[in-house]
């Protein structure tokens, strides 16, 4: 295997999410400087869910005009959006427009809706692109995946986001000092959002020029599939560029009629390797794990962790990001897959996340609060939870990788539909009817 084309596959799939990873991660740093202060997060997640518009002109082309579909155009097309947006994203992002009798943050939103677009209809293109190199490459995309969300993670916490330090305050309460009185002090940042929208810009440069490569360097050309699938037909990977029309017949080898029982499809999706009922399942897996990790438990993340601390929700989305990139290393020399080992996995994770709603609902006094071990068991928990989740992810990858082309665009579709679910399942909860209560960092008081 060529090391280059590993490395080019990793820098291709950092480009699938790290706009949006990077504009949630500079959140602390955006919303005190705009006037729709906290409520942008709640903009955002619907912003997200209407940018699908993209993943779902993909997914029905591929349905009702299979195989007409080229991705390499298409990945061309959102790359350079992405790299538009994330540059005038540095300096527009504080711009605001009267709308209403009152000042909005439209060319923000504008711009986070076209970057949605691009991360969202990633999941639908750069999957199945991924098809046409060996299945071994498949896994490093994902690791580069992985690192879409620990990259931006890292450079906020250089940056110094959201750190807090508590001051004591004097309060004059009949010419009396009181000192007791504790405030939460923002410390200011290394660097301006606007150096953190230009090295979001210089990330989506560095995936075009990955992904470019991926098409055209003649070592990567050694690692393509010799066959490919795409929508039913079998073609031919002798073509360069943008050339997709060298078309090369099946070749049937002579089977004996006990191996062509056996090699009989199981179902009429893929390549029939697995039954209609496994690949139900193994959708409904990747479904919920998608709206887990991708929606219901970031969601309330920070009502899980905070109340332990800003050092504890620093930690734990630190190490959740790590933990991502582990697990497709993980999953790159242990491709377990076992269905039942699967919904093992599938349940051990979503215990973990159970766990951490559990504590976000008791913000802001959960369990151990007050206490290190308190620290130790949500940042662990929150390890475990995306650690066991993201393996699971990988090895259904691979699985669909497996069964073929159509099975890749189907996979990126129920990403984005799963989702989908969890954010909408989760958005009356936590804005419309404030299930979820934070504390203050600094003088939140809870029964010991």
């Amino acid at each position: 295997m060529s090391l280059l084309t590993h490395v080019l596959a990793c820098l291709f799939g950092m480009g699938s999410w790290v706009a949006i990873n990077g504009m949630w991660v500079e959140l602390p740093l955006v919303v005190p400087q705009i006037p729709e202060g906290w409520y942008l997060p709640s903009y955002l997640t619907v912003i997200i869910q209407m940018a699908n518009i993209g993943p779902l002109f993909i997914t029905l082309m591929h349905r009702f005009r299979p195989g007409t579909l080229d991705e390499r155009p298409v990945i061309y097309g959102i790359v350079v959006l992405g790299v538009i947006a994330t540059f005038l994203l540095a300096f527009f992002w504080k711009h605001t427009v009267v709308l209403g009798g009152a000042q909005h943050s439209v060319p923000l939103l504008v711009l986070c809706f076209l970057l949605s677009v691009v991360d969202c209809t990633s999941s639908v293109t750069f999957l199945p692109f991924m098809m046409r190199l060996r299945p071994q490459y498949l896994t490093t995309y994902f690791v580069g995946e992985g690192l879409s969300g620990l990259v931006p993670a890292l450079v906020a916490l250089i940056q110094g986001v959201g750190v807090v330090h508590c001051r004591n305050t004097t309060l004059a309460e009949n010419s009396t000092a009181v000192p007791d009185q504790l405030e939460a002090v923002y410390q200011p940042a290394k660097f301006s959002a606007q150096v953190f929208f230009f090295f979001l810009s210089v990330m989506m440069v560095v995936c075009l020029v990955a992904f470019a490569l991926l098409n055209y360097h003649p070592d990567v050309a050694r690692e393509r599939n010799n066959l490919y699938f795409n929508g039913d037909e079998l073609q031919g990977k002798k073509e360069q560029g943008f050339t997709l029309h060298a078309q090369t017949p099946e070749q049937k080898p002579m089977l004996s009629p006990l191996d062509a029982a056996e090699r009989q499809p199981r179902s009429s999706f893929g390549r029939g390797t697995y039954s209609n009922f496994e690949l139900f399942f193994i959708f409904i897996v990747l479904a919920w794990v998608n709206a887990l990790t991708n929606a219901v438990l970031p969601s309330v993340q920070t009502y899980s962790c905070m109340p332990y601390g800003n050092q504890a929700y620093h930690l734990a989305a630190t190490m959740a990001s790590v933990a991502n990139p582990v697990a497709c290393f993980i999953a790159m020399f242990m491709p377990v897959r076992s269905l039942l080992f699967m919904l093992f996995l599938t349940l051990v994770g979503t215990g973990f996340g159970g766990y951490i709603m559990a504590m976000a609902a008791l913000s802001p006094c959960p369990l151990l609060v007050h206490s290190t071990i308190g620290i130790v068991v949500i940042v662990l928990v929150w390890v475990l939870f995306v650690l066991s989740l993201s393996y699971v992810k990988v090895i259904i990858g691979v699985i669909l990788r497996d069964e073929g082309h159509s099975a890749l665009v189907w996979c990126g579709a129920v990403v984005q539909l799963g989702s989908m679910l969890g954010a909408l399942s989760m958005f009356p909860l936590v804005n419309v009817y404030s299930l979820f209560q934070s504390g203050d960092p600094c003088n939140t008081k809870c029964p010991s």
